[in-house]
């Protein structure tokens, strides 16, 4: 692949630079017998379809609850009232018990009201007023029942054990995508960073965080604390002592790695309680999308909770990236309220200014609540909040899964991502030893480390890094194979690495990917040996005695005259 023609991409993101990869691998495609794989993306190819029957039988029942209050032609309903609607839900699920989603969502009500002491009418009416969509979000953070639910289901997916002491605060937000934006622009907001900050980032890494600090918004400066291949991704020691610098204001990392896969083990987690125990005011962002993957994961979150700010999407475990459904959760008793009562005095009036329409007393907003009105720009704090259908289902995920006491669900989601990569690995011909903080979602190949270790050593990696651009990897893919992968470098993983999805394509195709991949790194190596061979010698035309050759002078070697 001409290096020229790469280069126009190194400032592009590899989600950015995706998108020519899919035209590429389309155009292959189409002009051959090779089939289009897409494993560049982490939208999973399989749904929770239980949880959905629930949510979409729940709304046939609040349409009726509408009609009961008010029917006029044409269509004109009222609003659901909350007495005895419990009951009514009950007597009409038993009537239809056959319909799908009814034995669940008929199990679900009476396993809430007793798990978390609900009253019966107070939580299904919530649901069935939601579902319907008529209200604004009170309270706008999150629904009062709803926000019980997930704390429980956040228990298990982020907090593992032991459970962390207190409670956790959470904000109900369109997603992971959302919650960073959201963190981000409060973090500013509240100067808790400012331009010129320095924070640390736990990489690899989810691109917008290696984009973000750098917008014009943000300006901050960065360093990378790097979780190695040669660790197991986990962080060494002298990476995490970079953590030590005070001048570090925040880490932010992704737990489960993306794209690494491999969730923090119980000796790194040691490891950075150690360092927050030198360094009480370091504010840790930890991204744990991909925790539910990992039988037993222990978040930062659940670690250190008065450090900790957590991230959460149900998109990818759920199958539901269209749903948009993401918490931010923050411990009651945490740093970034006592870093914000420590402002000097002119800090504290701007912002006293910024917040003073909401509350009387605005010192005292938390900075959950300062997350909500910044993300509606204070001005419309009294519209903010997830939609209440989003809620709803937010709520019957957490609810499936809380009641699943025998894990069946993750059991099934695990079998199929680890079939994958078990086709995968045989399709690229390698040993790799198992790894119980690996969470099966994403693969990082790294060409390097093959090479090094299959394929003839440090001298090939060299020739590699000397002649080959790291791009052509994934374009080579895209336009030989009709193969979309991302290039592992824009994660601030190697250069010459490839991030694969075990989540979006069919089982079978993954040992054609390994194929492909392999194929790629033999071509590497074959050319890396011809650029050893010797030239070949031609021989030299022999003339006729008499005679001399068209084009050349007698007595004189070819190729030394003037031209």
């Amino acid at each position: 692949m001409d290096q020229l023609r790469l280069r126009k991409y190194e400032s592009l993101g590899p989600f950015e630079i995706k998108n020519d990869l899919a035209r590429l691998a389309s155009s292959t495609t189409k002009a051959s017998a090779v089939s289009y794989m897409n494993a560049g993306r982490g939208n999973p190819n399989w749904v929770a379809t239980e949880p959905r029957e629930a949510f979409f039988l729940l709304g046939q029942f609040a349409v009726l609850e509408c009609k009961r209050v008010l029917d006029l032609p044409p269509g004109v309903g009222g609003m659901p009232r909350k007495e005895g609607v419990a009951a009514r839900l009950a007597a009409w699920l038993a009537k239809y018990d056959e319909l799908p989603g009814a034995a669940v969502l008929a199990a679900m009500v009476p396993w809430a009201v007793r798990e978390f002491g609900f009253d019966a009418d107070a939580f299904v009416h919530e649901l069935v007023d939601s579902i319907i969509g008529d209200n604004y979000p009170v309270p706008d953070r999150m629904l009062v029942h709803n926000e019980k639910i997930v704390r429980e289901y956040l228990q298990w997916a982020m907090c593992g054990t032991p459970r962390p002491k207190g409670s956790f605060e959470l904000y109900a937000v369109e997603g992971g995508t959302a919650a960073m934006c959201y963190i981000f622009k409060s973090l500013k907001t509240n100067r808790l960073l400012n331009a010129g900050d320095t924070i640390a980032l736990g990489t690899p890494i989810f691109t917008p965080y290696l984009e973000m600090p750098h917008l014009e918004d943000y300006d901050l400066k960065v360093i990378n604390v790097e979780a190695k291949q040669e660790d197991r991704f986990q962080f060494g020691d002298e990476e995490l002592a970079k953590l030590l610098d005070p001048k570090v204001k925040a880490f932010f990392l992704c737990n489960p790695g993306n794209p690494s896969a491999v969730a923090l083990n119980a000796a790194t987690i040691e490891k950075i309680g150690a360092i927050l125990k030198k360094r009480p005011d370091l504010i840790l962002l930890t991204d744990d999308v991909y925790g539910t993957f990992v039988p037993g994961f222990r978040s930062l979150l659940g670690a250190f909770p008065r450090n900790t700010i957590g991230v959460y999407s149900y998109s990818k475990y759920f199958g539901c990236t269209g749903w948009r459904l993401g918490v931010i959760a923050l411990h009651e008793n945490n740093l970034l309220d006592e870093l914000i009562a420590r402002h000097p005095e002119p800090v504290q009036k701007k912002l006293d200014k910024r917040y003073g329409t909401l509350v009387l007393e605005p010192r005292k907003v938390r900075f959950i609540d300062r997350i909500v009105a910044d993300s509606r720009d204070v001005a419309l704090n009294h519209t903010a909040g997830l939609s209440l259908p989003q809620q709803v289902m937010m709520s019957l995920f957490s609810l499936y899964e809380l009641m699943d006491q025998k894990k069946l669900y993750q059991k099934a989601c695990l079998g199929i991502v680890k079939k994958r990569v078990e086709a995968t690995i045989e399709g690229l011909g390698i040993e790799v030893a198992p790894n119980e903080m690996f969470d099966y979602y994403y693969g990082l190949i790294d060409f390097e480390f093959w090479l090094k270790k299959y394929a003839g050593g440090q001298e090939v990696i060299d020739w590699v890094r000397e002649n080959i651009h790291p791009l052509d990897i994934v374009f080579r893919l895209a336009e030989d194979y009709g193969i979309v992968l991302l290039n592992g470098g824009g994660f601030e993983a190697p250069d010459w690495s490839v991030r694969i999805s075990f989540a979006n394509l069919e089982s079978h195709v993954y040992d054609d990917i390994g194929r492909a991949v392999r194929a790629i790194a033999r071509s590497y190596k074959q050319a890396y040996e011809a650029s050893l061979a010797p030239p070949p010698v031609t021989k030299a035309k022999t003339a006729a005695p008499g005679k001399t050759i068209k084009g050349s002078k007698a007595g004189k070697p070819r190729g030394t005259g003037k031209r």
